[in-house]
């Protein structure tokens, strides 16, 4: 073959791993939220916002401060209110004002409009029949939330009472945040403005995912105590096609933030190709420096680099992967666009 082929071959080569390789990020898109008309289902069944005022005034003012009590419907005819989420209320408010404070007959009561004491199932219903138009929200059916039981209800308020009584009501907190000077919302302020979050994250998601919140307690961690990150940066809570319902599949998700790491490139980790950065990295906190998920960074890479007779231990006789870091010489771990062994 001569000297021109070759070059024309080793092009061709190059190209098809570039084509294979990591994908460059993609622009920013807006969220796609958009409502959905709820029908009367009869026009005297409902009793009319004005009228669940009487009994819920505290609700009624705080759901007044939420994007839901502005949305304005583009039929005549389309629902309003409270009662796009609780159902027609006639029948409810007719049988509370003929109770007369009796305690059976104010049961009874309750159970005329729907008040989201029901299944999980029924009680997401209720909020997908306008946010399952969401890119968000249109996996939460088939997410692992539903699946174990949470409702939309089980995080989310549409008028948190608790917020008004205690205004700048705020938590002890955890030990890392409290020596970084991140500054804490008053509690209503906050819930408008965090998706309308019951409590703020990560305490919220620490009911659940205890053994994450020992993880973040760790030496090297993310940020996410300390206020200067959110679970749902790397998660999305309401369902994904990937098993730990990252926004993006792979390695795209971390790149978003360490851009200097997703290429593309010519010569590529495997690891990394095939597993993701998890193969090397715990994302929420490790005794390592760079969260490794090994103490010792010569440890993390013989857990592949261990066959003897193996090309990818091309000096294993030697025991150089005894004597310090492998990085030392493999710097450009991660990938490289000159050196198929990651050399400098």
């Amino acid at each position: 073959m001569g000297t021109q082929s070759f070059r024309i071959l080793s092009f061709l080569i190059a190209t098809w791993v570039w084509c294979q390789a990591q994908t460059r990020p993609a622009a920013n898109e807006p969220p796609s939220v958009s409502v959905a008309d709820i029908k009367k289902a009869a026009s005297g069944e409902y009793a009319g916002a004005d009228r669940c005022r009487s009994c819920h005034r505290a609700e009624f003012l705080e759901y007044g401060k939420t994007r839901h009590s502005v949305l304005e419907p583009s039929k005549a005819n389309s629902v309003t209110g409270c009662e796009m989420c609780h159902g027609p209320g006639k029948a409810h408010a007719d049988a509370e004002e003929a109770a007369q404070g009796d305690d059976a007959k104010t049961a009874a009561a309750a159970k005329l409009v729907f008040s989201f004491q029901g299944n999980p199932k029924k009680n997401a219903e209720a909020c997908l029949q306008c946010h399952l138009s969401s890119r968000d929200q249109s996996n939460f059916n088939h997410s692992t939330h539903m699946q174990h039981g949470v409702a939309c209800n089980s995080c989310h308020s549409m008028h948190l009472v608790e917020a008004a009584r205690n205004p700048k009501a705020t938590a002890l907190g955890f030990a890392q945040a409290n020596f970084f000077n991140v500054p804490k919302l008053p509690e209503e302020t906050r819930w408008l403005n965090n998706s309308q979050l019951t409590k703020p994250q990560p305490d919220l998601c620490y009911g659940c995912h205890l053994n994450i919140q020992s993880q973040f307690a760790l030496p090297t961690h993310h940020r996410v105590p300390e206020g200067a990150m959110k679970c749902t940066d790397c998660h999305n809570a309401h369902g994904t096609s990937n098993r730990a319902t990252l926004r993006q599949t792979g390695w795209d998700t971390c790149a978003q933030c360490h851009t200097e790491k997703r290429g593309p490139f010519v010569f590529e980790h495997s690891a990394v190709k095939v597993e993701g950065c998890t193969a090397c990295h715990s994302p929420h906190g490790s005794v390592n420096r760079m969260l490794l998920v090994r103490r010792e960074e010569r440890f993390l890479c013989l857990q592949c680099h261990v066959d003897p007779a193996a090309v990818n231990v091309p000096h294993s006789r030697l025991s150089f992967q005894t004597r310090g870091d492998c990085t030392r010489c493999h710097v450009q771990i991660h990938g490289s666009n000159f050196d198929v062994n990651f050399l400098h």
